[in-house]
């Protein structure tokens, strides 16, 4: 989405039905805005434009896996029950990144970022220690979906929200901890990304 001006006359398509998206040639995790774009300062920042594969084969190198649906809301949940929010159950301002203002046109920006933010920008979002279970980016998990209406393909579970969704639903998705939607292994965009999982040691293993 937050690409130069120069890259935007280049490109011809839009996604059908979401104009604002761009198939931008060449943009990937190390040019997350197409080329000429770098992650050189932004260390602090989320991996974005990671697929699925992309995401399965870092956690196995690792040692580590992604984690299925249910793990990841039990750790977005920080241990309440039947709340919003990671926090409990009213919104507060500057407690995630999420789109502020007229989409797609404006982002006012209130919450002190426009597109991806760092990931900790914002104070640890449930009593877990956990930062960015909701907003920023989308984040991968393990658990199928269901099935691409047009692909046939396998589709698999993301969660959280991003940096484009609303706190009301009124546009793309309402963040809060039950957002979720699915997406095909080979997809990425530039607010799609994940966290790698391990299995808790045996008593054994201690």
């Amino acid at each position: 989405m937050f690409v130069s001006n120069k890259i935007k006359q280049e490109i011809k398509d839009s996604v059908p039905g979401a104009k604002w998206w761009l198939p931008v040639e060449g943009a990937y995790w190390r040019s997350p805005a197409g080329p000429g774009s770098s992650v050189e300062k932004k260390g602090s920042h989320p991996a974005v434009h990671i697929s699925y594969n992309d995401a399965l084969h870092y956690c196995k190198q690792r040692g580590a896996r992604l984690p299925t649906e249910v793990e990841w809301e039990f750790a977005a949940r920080g241990g309440l029950r039947d709340q919003m929010y990671p926090w409990g159950n009213g919104f507060e301002k500057k407690r995630m990144n999420i789109w502020q203002g007229d989409f797609p046109k404006t982002n006012t920006g209130k919450d002190g970022y426009i597109g991806v933010a760092p990931v900790k920008a914002f104070p640890p979002q449930n009593s877990y220690g956990m930062y960015d279970m909701v907003g920023n980016v989308w984040e991968w998990t393990s658990t199928v979906y269901g099935v691409d209406p047009q692909t046939k393909m396998p589709q698999y579970t993301l969660r959280g929200g991003s940096y484009i969704d609303s706190v009301d639903g009124k546009f793309n998705h309402k963040a809060d901890v039950t957002t979720r939607m699915g997406n095909t292994a080979d997809a990425g965009s530039d607010n799609i990304g994940f966290r790698c999982a391990k299995d808790a040691p045996s008593k054994d293993e201690l």
